[in-house]
């Protein structure tokens, strides 16, 4: 139990020092990756696992509780957990999983029904500063060399947002100077903030959904960069200044989570509850922006897993159908299969790693093909918690990053 708000060690010094804050190009600064599509550029990988899985390269305990999975800068890792009667954002050493610092960012618990006690988001680091949300709404810039606050905010009270059942879930976008949210709410659904101060840049005037769990992209259609969203009520795309720019009517059930994929003019949303998934087609003709239903069906029914594309292809983990690979362009599947449970995915080097998401939480390497569903091995992580292993997995500078609650494994995928 930490009882102060800033905890730091010697080891920030060091951080200073050795330069751990330069980014290379292996880094992984926020949720699903550089690109926020779950897909890594990362080469040079194993191309199948032994038995037991990769080396264990180390273990570090004391996150907390939480389903914050890990961002990556140079030699720093950045997540949050619940420690104690507070949340925390958490840096750690990247070479051997020591903490750097822990910074308090409000109090600790679980939102709604269930008990699923801890953050949701992912910090997004950039810029030398570290963004992040906890489950109560509570945003704060922090400096990622030795944790110290630059500014907050809190949903609720600077923007009139109305917490979701299960808590605030979004990781934050960074794009240039702007820090972009959504937060909900009748004063505008999305949120710009001057990164550097937390100023009010814009708001969507237009578009005033009330927030549910996805976090959102920064694309580029019809030759405009726009930002695109799913809400429990609709697939928006909104452009940097703020303005609509076109809307889908999507209903979603209970919990809308997975965030949008975009290939091209394409943009494939998926969720879960019996929702299903839709591919949109978005047209751009003179600067007034249209989008068409391309199809709608429960082929891949995605909880929260999320979905990537890769090729003509979407792959994720659909209910009740097992781990499938879709035709992107005609919504049919290609295969399902069920050797692993339900769980989130990444690619990586022409592969998957997918994670089950209950039991032992299984860890799998499967081939990122069209032609049917191939392990290339798989193991059970060391001291599982028994509880839900929501983290999304990471890969970045040769490693995998596993968390489970108040524990973070790194394995050595060089083979090295």
């Amino acid at each position: 139990m930490r009882s102060v708000s800033l905890i730091k060690t010697s080891v920030t010094a060091a951080v200073m020092v050795s330069g751990f804050m330069s980014v290379v190009a292996a880094d992984w600064t926020q949720w699903r990756g550089p690109n926020r599509d779950g897909i890594s550029s990362e080469t040079g990988l194993l191309k199948s696992w032994p038995e037991g899985g990769p080396k264990l390269a180390w273990k570090s305990a004391g996150l907390g509780l939480g389903y914050s999975t890990v961002s990556t800068s140079g030699k720093q890792l950045f997540t949050a957990g619940d420690r104690g009667e507070s949340s925390f954002i958490i840096a750690l050493n990247a070479e051997d999983g020591k903490e750097l610092w822990a910074t308090k960012v409000g109090k600790s618990g679980a939102p709604g029904w269930g008990g699923f006690a801890g953050p949701r988001a992912t910090p997004t680091v950039e810029g030398g500063m570290v963004f992040s949300v906890d489950q109560w709404g509570t945003l704060v810039c922090l400096s990622a060399v030795d944790g110290k606050e630059k500014w907050r905010k809190e949903f609720t009270k600077d923007f009139g947002s109305s917490r979701p059942e299960w808590g605030f879930s979004e990781s934050p976008l960074v794009d240039g100077k702007n820090l972009i949210l959504t937060p909900g709410g009748s004063g505008g659904a999305i949120v710009a903030l001057d990164k550097t101060t937390g100023a009010e840049v814009w708001r969507t005037k237009d578009f005033t959904d009330s927030a549910h769990y996805s976090s959102l992209i920064k694309t580029e259609i019809g030759g405009v960069a726009q930002y695109v969203q799913l809400t429990a009520e609709n697939v928006v795309g909104v452009g940097v200044d703020g303005k609509l720019l076109w809307k889908a009517v999507r209903k979603g059930k209970t919990a809308v989570i997975p965030t949008p994929v975009c290939k091209g003019n394409l943009v494939y949303v998926s969720s879960g509850y019996g929702t299903g998934c839709n591919l949109f087609k978005i047209s751009n003709a003179n600067g007034q922006f249209t989008a068409e239903q391309v199809y709608e069906n429960k082929v891949l029914q995605n909880h929260h897993g999320g979905v990537v594309i890769v090729g003509d292809s979407v792959y994720g983990y659909g209910d009740g159908k097992g781990w499938t690979c879709q035709n992107l362009q005609t919504g049919e599947a290609r295969w399902q299969d069920k050797s692993v449970g339900k769980g989130a995915i990444l690619c990586v080097d022409g592969n998957f790693i997918i994670r089950q998401e209950d039991k032992a939480g299984t860890i799998a390497l499967i081939a990122a093909s069209p032609d049917g569903y191939k392990e290339l091995g798989k193991f059970n992580p060391p001291d599982a918690s028994g509880k839900n292993y929501w983290p999304h997995p990471v890969v970045s500078n040769g490693k995998l990053y596993i968390r489970d609650q108040d524990i973070l494994l790194c394995y050595d995928l060089k083979g090295s």
